[in-house]
């Protein structure tokens, strides 16, 4: 069972100020079909001897409508364009309100320090999923809820198809300093970055046909279907999953990287510590699930592209911005070559991700509604360089930062006071569960 949640009161924040009423246009990145869910945040905060619930709760509502001014498209609503086309989406800006909702809760703030017991055992510390915004549902939920301890947890829920973790933390460290600004300097307050729409910057229009053949599907593996020779899709849906977490600190990172060195070829000289501990955990993974050796296997990660592109979107932009970078190989290479073989493969998906490869992606989405598949997939998201860590309502910096539910994306997670530590979480079928343990901890001991 999961822990108790009470909600007190569940309301709809609108702008502080007057809106433009209007309708503006989702990009092609922004309308994939695979982005029209939910980002689900939980960050967790220790409060300060002497906390005022109430008065922090209205704090924290009054700041959400005055950040609602200028990012007024999340205050809309997202529906199909009418055009037909069953492929573009929009944005019917009305000033209709974001739902916030207070709680209180039987957790205490020591439960968050580790995975938790079961994959939805923090679901109701946002207590509305938006299951399909398309049906008229607000696009961001907020939920504050007081922990039985006096501490307090932050859920937030932002539809992926109105803005990508970047332009997410911003929204949110905009709305979190405004939470601290005092009353007599809100008039003064400025947005750093100021928010900018801008979403026709990632259409299929004013790009000209790609002069390199990327829009072929061999070009594309993100996009490409695999055989299914184990019953993959089966298992994560039929076996429990069992969420895990696991701190990699900056010691940890460098005996990984020397591993990778040691059985890369010579001709690789630097590796990042996102490729060398993606790939340990890929690794880690794919070995625990005791997969057919020709089963293929595909870590998809997400590239910021906002400096890969010409023009480069403006500071401020915070639609999505990103595409899937795709490793690719077999159970077999995977497992048996070495950490220095898969590092090298997230390297080269990285490399390969240039302003001509982003614009035949824009074209795929739009055109042939190109969708990455389930099978033999390991998404990984790294939370750890958004800026979430920094989101202070005035109770000081998050203790924890992860998602309402660990599920089978893998996230990286940043570490409280620790700024070169990374958290990796995921959830795994039970039956790979202890494994995967011990195979990720490995190298760390």
């Amino acid at each position: 069972m999961g822990s108790l949640v009470h909600v007190k009161e569940a309301t709809i924040v609108t702008p502080s100020e007057p809106t433009p009423n209007r309708v503006l246009s989702l990009s092609a990145l922004d309308s994939q079909l695979f982005l029209r869910f939910t980002i689900e945040y939980l960050l967790v905060y220790k409060a300060h001897p002497g906390l005022d619930p109430r008065a922090t709760t209205a704090r924290v509502k009054a700041a959400l409508a005055k950040a609602l001014v200028p990012y007024y498209p999340l205050a809309g609503r997202v529906r199909a364009k009418p055009d037909g086309s069953g492929t573009g989406l929009e944005v019917v800006c009305r000033a209709q309100g974001v739902l916030f909702i207070e709680a209180g809760s039987d957790h205490n703030v020591n439960e968050f320090e580790k995975a938790p017991r079961f994959v939805t055992q923090w679901r109701k510390l946002l207590s509305f999923h938006v299951a399909d915004v398309l049906k008229g549902a607000p696009p961001m939920v907020v939920q504050l809820t007081w922990l039985k301890d006096g501490n307090a947890a932050l859920g937030v829920g932002i539809n992926h198809c109105l803005c990508d973790g970047i332009g997410s933390a911003e929204f949110l460290n905009s709305f979190a300093e405004l939470a601290c600004t005092s009353q007599t300097k809100l008039a003064e307050f400025k947005f750093k970055p100021i928010p900018v729409w801008d979403r026709h910057l990632l259409n299929p229009a004013p790009f000209k046909p790609s002069r390199n053949n990327y829009n072929n599907s061999l070009s594309h593996p993100e996009f490409n279907r695999v055989p299914d020779l184990c019953g993959f899709l089966a298992r994560f849906s039929n076996e429990r999953l069992v969420p895990t977490s696991f701190i990699f600190n900056k010691t940890c990172l460098n005996e990984l990287k020397k591993v990778a060195f040691s059985t890369s070829r010579l001709s690789e000289s630097n590796y990042s510590s996102f490729e060398v501990l993606s790939a340990h955990i890929w690794r880690s993974w794919a070995r625990a699930l005791n997969l057919p050796s020709n089963q293929i296997l595909k870590l998809l990660f997400s590239i910021n592209v906002r400096d890969r592109i010409k023009p480069s979107p403006p500071s401020g932009y915070y639609g999505n911005a990103f595409v899937l970078g795709c490793a690719q190989t077999s159970v077999k290479d995977l497992t048996e070559k070495g950490l220095g073989y898969a590092t090298m493969l997230v390297k080269r998906a990285k490399e390969r991700v240039d302003s001509e490869f982003v614009k035949s992606v824009v074209e795929s989405v739009s055109h042939s509604r190109a969708s990455p598949d389930s099978v033999g997939v390991l998404i990984l998201s790294q939370w750890s360089r958004l800026g979430l860590e920094k989101v202070d309502l005035g109770m000081g910096k998050p203790v924890h930062v992860g998602p309402i539910c660990c599920d089978r994306y893998c996230l990286l997670l940043p570490v409280f006071n620790q700024t070169d530590a990374v958290k990796a979480m995921v959830a795994v079928p039970t039956t790979a569960a202890q494994r995967y343990e011990h195979l990720l901890r490995s190298f760390c001991i």
